[in-house]
């Protein structure tokens, strides 16, 4: 067995492994701890593949950034894991027959894939000729897919918009800066003069 294929069989072990410990462990935070042990195989995986660039953006991305804010979020919610469990047992039979029609359509798959002569000849490199793998791939999203990666981002955009507005609310009685309204104002309406005698509190 070559060091590239002991490597491959132990990210994936390890990947497998952790992502159904993801939902099976009985605390959040352990699920998110091993979400991101998941995170950080699949990008063993993709140096496999060659492709350097994926692999760090997967670490970053989803490692340091949304593994760590879901980590962060469950640790601060005050979650009563009692109540959440109490409909376990409801759910479990809709939550079994789903999962075993998943898997029997993944038979399915798995049993009528097969590997057609020649395909490996006319797949294509993952390694252009003279470019890197970061290079190559900024080639192709910025001019062959350039509008679909701009319509990707107006589609976060939108969420994130949507987000804020549903989840943003107002507090009544609190002092809030307008700039408009600051930037509007005169000298006349700015400073307010008041004639108080001599010798008499304000």
């Amino acid at each position: 067995m070559s060091t590239v294929t002991f490597f491959f069989y132990l990210f994936s072990a390890i990947m497998i492994a952790s992502a159904f410990m993801v939902i099976t462990a009985r605390n959040p935070v352990h699920s998110v701890l091993f979400l991101i042990l998941a995170f950080v195989n699949a990008a063993g995986l993709f140096l496999l593949l060659g492709a350097e660039f994926l692999a760090m953006i997967l670490v970053i991305v989803y490692v340091g950034a949304v593994a760590v804010l879901f980590l962060f979020v469950v640790m601060m919610l005050d979650v009563d894991f009692a109540e959440l469990k109490q409909g376990f047992q409801r759910n479990l039979p809709f939550g079994v027959t789903v999962g075993g029609i998943v898997l029997v359509e993944l038979a399915f798959c798995v049993a009528a894939w097969h590997l057609g002569a020649g395909t490996l000849g006319q797949t294509a490199s993952p390694m252009p000729h003279g470019l890197t793998n970061t290079a190559a791939l900024g080639r192709v999203l910025y001019t062959q897919y350039a509008y679909l990666f701009e319509a990707s981002g107006l589609v976060l955009l939108t969420a994130m918009v949507g987000a804020i507005v549903l989840t943003l609310h107002h507090k009544q009685g609190v002092k809030r800066q307008i700039i408009a309204e600051q930037n509007a104002r005169t000298a006349a309406t700015a400073v307010e003069l008041k004639k108080q005698p001599s010798r008499a509190g304000v």
